[in-house]
């Protein structure tokens, strides 16, 4: 099954959409994030693109880690489990303001259907090398679908 194309207008706006319906007392079906904490972490995958300096680059060791065992899941259409693990740089503990996280994520979503399916074509992943468009758009939509889906959204 095609993961939706996060390229499209109309399903970047639905998933906007979605985080618009989120509210700062929306409780978790499952995990450990309040609502505010998942939106950071949602960011994270967009800051990897659009502000990858704030991020340390993988050791060649764990850097071919990610390549052999974790691009797999990550980039195919199969839809993330429940309470999966995730990359420290994705682990947020500390509080964070709801309504700025919302609308950094919202502003990615944006750029990202904005700049198009061309601009990420064989772009370079921070942590899985070149990907292609259709990986880069699993990626990003089936991310923020199992966490908005762990919202109730």
């Amino acid at each position: 099954m095609a993961v939706p194309s996060i390229y499209e207008k109309s399903v970047a706006s639905d998933l906007i959409n979605r985080i618009n319906l989120l509210t700062p007392q929306t409780p978790a079906k499952w995990g450990k994030m309040n609502v505010a904490q998942m939106l950071a972490h949602n960011n994270v995958t967009y800051r990897y693109v659009y502000e990858p300096e704030q991020f340390k680059k993988p050791n060649f060791l764990m850097a071919w880690v990610l390549k052999s065992f974790v691009k797999k899941t990550v980039v195919s259409e199969v839809p993330y489990a429940k309470n999966t693990q995730t990359g420290p740089d994705f682990i947020i503990k500390d509080e964070r303001n709801f309504e700025t996280e919302k609308n950094k994520l919202i502003s990615f979503i944006k750029r990202v259907q904005s700049e198009g399916e061309k601009t990420f074509e064989q772009r370079e992943s921070f942590s899985f090398g070149k990907l292609s468009a259709v990986e880069w758009n699993n990626m990003f939509y089936k991310h923020i679908d199992h966490h908005l889906t762990q919202f109730g959204v």
